[in-house]
């Protein structure tokens, strides 16, 4: 058997809300976790994010749920709005109905908030150190270990090794190889302070405009004092993977047949950033002996469900859980936790894109999308959710 070492520690690669779950849930369980982060402070950047049910029950079982919630902000509902005629398309309440059937809160909250309530609980942990500017490019593993080598030289030794490096993972690229699928979908993120906002937007709730090839998403963050925002579109060029300063003019120029209302956030961001985003084709296999993946390094996703950090923290849980059931044998653990995670994350992937194309239509197609949910009560939206957001972490093994 390969049991946890206590001479060497379990590596994980990338300081993000995925490494640092994963440590985190290691650490539960007895592992000696070094966290191997590319900058030279462990922080979080981006903008906004959304929790649903299925993350804050991961959060409850690494130790962290009351520090999220406590920096999260509680909308009272999700709604859809074709952005065309202005008519709503669904209203979703997340209020007392919603937790009861799931368990848990829907909320919305800034990527830092999140990643700081993680890291504040890795640091009082004394089964984890952290490491900074150590930006890893290849790793090799033995019969006895792994070793993780960054760009300066520098090697890292352990018994296992997560690669929790995002949506660009060097130990993927490693691992399986394979091509990005560049989605052709541009985002722009800014976040806006509340007293900008427009009045007659500072909704408490996570709003999706709707329009042909784009979209508008806006929610409050950080006790409602700033509002996120999202913009959408399909790119008339060819993109490549990655992030860059954004212009005003671009988000304009695609964003010509939108309602008034939100039309008027696009002319608030002082700066913006543009992500041209990406996924990769769902895999049957992201572990090879010693090493295994998590997170955007496992399944990245695009943005239309909300979901990336949802199932990087779910990953972090039920490899956490793994390694309990197999009393600390890692590469049986791996095993368990792959064949948990594979369909469900996958399921996670397709999905997403299915629904950005809803979100996306035009013509008749959005006319079919606008009827789905006509009339729909709440239970309804419910049931279509409960794959979703019912995962719990005492079952996560189920699969």
């Amino acid at each position: 058997m390969h049991i946890v070492s206590r001479k060497q520690p379990v590596l994980v690669v990338g300081g993000g809300i995925g490494g640092l779950a994963a440590a985190l849930s290691l650490a539960r369980e007895g592992c000696h976790v070094k966290v191997l982060e590319q900058a030279t402070v462990i922080a979080e950047i981006g903008a906004g994010v959304q929790f649903g049910p299925n993350a804050f029950a991961a959060f409850d079982a690494l130790g962290v749920g009351e520090r999220t919630r406590s920096r999260a902000v509680y909308t009272d509902y999700m709604t859809m709005i074709d952005a065309v005629d202005g008519k709503p398309v669904a209203d979703i309440s997340v209020g007392d109905a919603f937790r009861k059937r799931f368990g848990n809160p829907y909320a919305v909250t800034h990527r830092a908030d999140v990643h700081t309530s993680l890291l504040e609980s890795v640091m009082e942990s004394d089964r984890i150190e952290l490491v900074t500017s150590a930006r890893i490019t290849g790793v090799e593993q033995s019969a006895d270990g792994v070793t993780a080598i960054d760009e300066r030289g520098n090697a890292y030794s352990g018994c296992a090794l997560i690669g929790a490096d995002g949506v660009k993972s060097a130990i993927r690229e490693q691992l399986v190889g394979d091509a990005p699928r560049v989605s052709g979908h541009v985002v722009y993120r800014a976040v806006i302070d509340a007293k900008d906002f427009p009045a007659d937007l500072r909704w408490n709730a996570s709003v999706l405009w709707v329009g042909p090839k784009c979209h508008i998403v806006h929610y409050p963050v950080r006790a409602g004092e700033q509002y996120n925002l999202v913009v959408a579109f399909h790119s008339r060029q060819q993109e490549t993977w990655g992030v860059t300063d954004g212009s005003q003019e671009e988000v304009l120029s695609y964003f010509t047949q939108f309602d008034e209302r939100p039309h008027r956030l696009l002319s608030l961001p002082k700066t913006w950033k543009r992500w041209a985003t990406a996924d990769r084709e769902p895999i049957g296999c992201w572990t090879t002996g010693r090493i295994t993946l998590l997170g955007d390094a496992a399944h990245p996703l695009l943005q239309y469900l909300a979901q990336g950090a949802c199932m990087a923290v779910e990953d972090a849980v039920t490899l956490g859980a793994a390694v309990r059931v197999k009393d600390g044998d890692l590469l049986a653990a791996f095993s368990v936790y792959e064949r948990a995670r594979i369909a469900r994350t996958a399921r996670v992937v397709l999905s997403t894109r299915e629904f950005g194309r809803l979100c996306h239509a035009s013509g008749v197609e959005r006319l079919v999308r606008n009827s789905l949910w006509k009339d729909r009560t709440p239970e309804r939206f419910y049931d279509s959710l409960e794959w979703l957001y019912g995962w719990k972490a005492d079952n996560c093994l189920a699969a």
